[in-house]
């Protein structure tokens, strides 16, 4: 689990082709933290991946499923890209965003960036079946990043960035038309599912 506070922008080295999947190399020198063991998890743009080599430098190298691959947006990275990184989170931390299990829910798109005094309106778009699950002042993680939603739209919704969300992950990077990384809050889905017993 992790909580959707990125902690470190890491940089995509490589990527290569394995038996229908991937693996990518990623520098991540300034995850803060004792040293990366193999085996543990880390969110890479709000994806849960195993590091499965550790190498020189605190870079780690992790494979990707072809399902994953179909269902996020780390097909479309190149080599060189920033990337939002987070280790997962210990009994005793504390939770700073939500509950954030990275598995992907669906890929949204950035419509526009509106300023709004000292932060910014992101609008995205979102799959249709996604949007059962958006509530103002619920959360959301886009890329790994817990946010805050401001506003629900048809089939979208906005959320305020502040500064130092811009600054520290690679959201403030993003232009109208990038594709996104999304994933509900899990008690949005735990309700949904609970809801249905009921309605039997």
């Amino acid at each position: 689990m992790f909580t959707g506070i990125v902690t470190a922008l890491g940089r995509l080295i490589q990527a290569r082709p394995s038996d229908g999947g991937a693996r990518i190399r990623v520098a991540a020198s300034d995850l803060p933290g004792e040293d990366l063991v193999l085996g543990e998890s880390i969110a890479v743009q709000g994806v849960c991946l195993t590091v499965a080599a550790v190498m020189e430098g605190r870079a780690f190298e992790a494979d990707i499923s072809g399902e994953t691959l179909r269902l996020t947006t780390l097909a479309g990275l190149l080599a060189g890209s920033d990337l939002n990184l987070e280790r997962a989170m210990r009994a005793g931390d504390r939770l700073g965003g939500h509950i954030v299990s990275g598995h992907v829910d669906g890929v949204g798109i950035l419509l526009a960036v509106e300023p709004d005094g000292l932060s910014n309106i992101y609008r995205f778009q979102v799959p249709s079946a996604f949007s059962r699950y958006l509530a103002v002042k619920g959360s959301v993680a886009v890329d790994g990043v817990s946010l805050t939603i401001n506003q629900v739209e048809h089939d979208g919704f906005a959320v305020n960035l502040i500064p130092h969300t811009l600054a520290h992950t690679t959201l403030g990077r993003l232009q109208p038309g990038d594709r996104v990384n999304l994933e509900v809050d899990q008690v949005a889905r735990y309700v949904e599912r609970l809801m249905a017993f009921q309605a039997r």
